[in-house]
């Protein structure tokens, strides 16, 4: 398509610089009604052409963005399957580097903790986030509030692959050690929130990446949302599968 649309443009401005050496001569070409119909004609075709290779070239820089077919970093860690009802998105859990983070979610996903919870804070250009129990509920004031009835220790650990980038899943907290179950996915790069990292004030340990299905987490980004942050349509997660 790239390559056709590149030919036909070469041949459009060719077909333009045969014209133009009329434009050279003022009372020449201004006599000429059809040359001049045909060089607008030709402008025009070049527009459209240069808009149809501006949006080719757009969507293609949109799926090099995404990270999707991102290698393993330990073929040992198990994989998180998120099943939405927007479609799956497979997730690597970093047990080998963050332990106690993965296997906390690991143990609530196997039992089935996470089924039917909804993102409930939704922020495009930022993040995706979800994993409040108080979400499979009709009471929205609760959303964001609910956990698994206890908290776990911040992992704090540094690592190449331990920042909040685009396409990494996070712990959600409220202040140290006070993660639970919530989670965030990154649409962005926001090592701002690394413990590591300026300003200091957020702290969110990064325990995994998107594997697989990023445009599924980028489609879930775009949804419609309330003042809230709350998308109006629900974004389930029907199941988390660990393998």
């Amino acid at each position: 398509m790239k390559k056709t649309i590149f030919t036909c443009l070469t041949c459009t401005l060719f077909m333009f610089a045969l014209l133009s050496p009329t434009l050279t001569h003022a009372q020449t070409y201004a006599q000429d009604l059809e040359t001049k119909k045909m060089i607008l004609v030709l402008l025009q075709q070049v527009a459209v052409l240069q808009q149809q290779l501006l949006a080719l070239q757009e969507k293609e820089a949109i799926e090099a963005n995404s990270n999707d077919g991102a290698m393993l970093t330990n073929e040992n860690n198990p994989i998180a399957i998120f099943n939405t009802n927007l479609g799956d998105i497979e997730i690597e859990l970093f047990a080998d580097t963050m332990p106690i983070t993965t296997s906390n979610f690991a143990d609530l996903a196997k039992e089935g903790f996470y089924d039917e919870t909804l993102f409930h804070r939704v922020i495009d250009g930022f993040m995706i986030q979800g994993g409040d129990p108080s979400t499979k509920t009709n009471d929205v004031a609760r959303y964001g509030t609910g956990g698994p009835g206890y908290t776990i220790a911040d992992e704090h650990v540094a690592g190449e692959f331990l920042t909040n980038t685009r396409g990494t899943i996070s712990m959600a907290n409220a202040g140290p050690n006070s993660s639970g179950s919530q989670f965030f996915i990154n649409l962005v790069d926001n090592q701002n929130l690394d413990f590591n990292k300026a300003p200091l004030s957020s702290k969110h340990p990064v325990f995994g990446h998107v594997l697989d299905g990023m445009k599924i987490v980028d489609d879930i980004g775009m949804v419609e949302t309330n003042i809230n942050d709350l998308p109006t349509q629900d974004i389930v997660v029907q199941s988390i599968t660990i393998k």
